[in-house]
């Protein structure tokens, strides 16, 4: 497995390092021309931090301020910005070829078989790749594919879901603002509740419960009457990612997965954020015995360069119109590339990122988790490897959420502090870690203790 030594080459060294307050004057200059040249509508809006320079687990602004990254380009950055040899790939391919007519490609075929073979067992190998370039992109085309393939027109979805934020993916996703004012959207969508064991919406404790939430589902979808009489598919993530952080408890994802063929529906896992070695596998729904239909991907899977797909079952593709789906930028020559190499590292077994990613994330979740009996505004510590939520909380017997407020504080705190992380969850009130899987277990420590310094000025 790769040294601490060596991980820390691969992110500048020194962090955090703040010379500046922040925003400094250069990213201030930045910041005031933001509005008036790019939309609002994605995240982020015109506040700090300014990204200017990154490499492995850590960023840097125009003024030379040196941050941890929590976000990992929001669990994008899996290998680390600038792996050395994903530069090495990116300098190679230019050289030969980067983008084409959407045809057959060295790379892009090269790239099928690599996918294929790093799919869970069941999939692996018996299945063939569509190419995107974004999460969103995969899904939409799994909602085509899953209607063409069934001739049904219901998909089912979570509480807490996010799949993209287009007319399709968006009607699936949850969250108000993604989708408040911007219908109709894609119509025919059912949501079930998702295994929040935190936030029970039956009231239950696992494993008392019995797993209340799966039999929810199978009641849905194969009981008279519910109205999923013409059901295409469900769509799941196996680790709800800007739901809150949940991973859902044993047994969860083979229930949904036995509803699903009483029903006759198609099974997609959406690994677009859990995926790609995040969890300490390289698919979170390998911690389960479900094998998927269809598989999206993304993310992690390209990193520097935009990459995604939808994997599915080879019985389908003979069942699919030939050209129906196509896509200008699919599988572009240099994407796939990076792709190819972000695959070769997460795999690579002298490596270890996966593996590794599995012990470092108990390690910090074991801190946290014992830091929670101490501190009052941790209300619960959850995830598998590094995709770990810290839901904060005004008073842990209520349950109720830290709000938007002290929430910003404490967001604040962090960045001002050399530590950039974004929050998730229904309410906003969960700090997450989806770090690059190269970061250095100094530099988590050093970001923990931060966090954690600001959380006890609650007590």
């Amino acid at each position: 497995m790769i040294t601490e030594k060596e991980l820390a080459r691969l992110s500048f060294p020194g962090a955090p390092k703040i010379v500046t307050p922040i925003p400094g004057p250069l990213s201030s200059k930045v910041l005031k021309d933001v509005p008036k040249y790019e939309s609002l509508t994605r995240p982020g809006g015109a506040n700090p931090p300014v990204f200017d320079e990154g490499l492995g687990a850590t960023v840097k602004d125009p003024d030379g301020n040196l941050f941890i990254d929590l976000t990992g380009g929001v669990a994008v950055s899996a290998v680390g910005r600038r792996h050395p040899k994903v530069i090495k790939t990116v300098e190679k391919q230019m050289g030969k070829m980067m983008h084409a007519i959407e045809a057959v490609s060295t790379r892009r075929t090269e790239l099928a078989k690599k996918v294929s073979g790093i799919m869970p067992q069941g999939l692996r190998g018996k299945c063939v790749s569509y190419f995107t370039q974004s999460g969103s992109g995969a899904v939409e085309t799994a909602i085509k594919f899953a209607h063409h393939l069934t001739g049904k027109s219901q998909i089912v979805a979570f509480h807490g879901a996010y799949h993209g934020v287009w007319c399709g993916s968006g009607a699936l996703t949850t969250g108000d603002h993604y989708r408040h004012g911007f219908g109709p959207l894609m119509p025919y969508v059912i949501h079930v509740p998702y295994a929040y064991c935190y936030r029970c919406c039956f009231g239950l404790e696992y494993p008392r419960c019995g797993l209340r939430c799966a039999k929810y589902v199978d009641y849905v979808l194969n009981t008279p009457y519910t109205a999923a009489d013409d059901v295409a598919a469900l769509i799941i993530e196996p680790q709800q990612g800007e739901g809150g952080y949940l991973v859902p408890p044993p047994g969860y994802l083979e229930m949904v997965k036995e509803a699903c063929e009483k029903k006759g529906a198609l099974f997609i896992a959406d690994e677009v954020q859990a995926g790609a070695g995040r969890s300490g596998k390289m698919w979170s729904i390998e911690h389960s015995k479900v094998v998927p239909d269809m598989l999206c991907w993304g993310k992690g899977m390209g990193g520097d360069l935009p990459m995604a797909g939808l994997t599915f079952k080879s019985d389908f593709a003979d069942k699919l119109v030939e050209s129906s789906q196509p896509g200008t930028f699919a599988a572009n020559s240099l994407s796939a590339a990076v792709c190819i190499t972000n695959i070769e590292i997460l795999t690579d077994a002298e490596i270890g990122l996966t593996d590794r990613a599995a012990v470092v994330g108990k390690e910090i979740m074991a801190r946290l988790k014992e830091a929670s009996g101490k501190i009052r505004i941790i209300g619960d510590v959850r995830g598998r490897g590094l995709f770990i939520g810290v839901e904060l909380v005004k008073d842990k017997k209520t349950r109720e959420p830290l709000g938007g407020e002290q929430m910003g504080n404490i967001l604040a705190g962090l960045l001002n502090g050399g530590v950039i992380a974004v929050p998730c969850g229904r309410c906003h009130n969960v700090i997450r870690y989806m770090p690059p899987l190269v970061i250095t277990r100094e530099y988590l420590e050093k970001a923990t203790d931060l966090l954690l310094d600001i959380c006890r000025k609650f007590n």
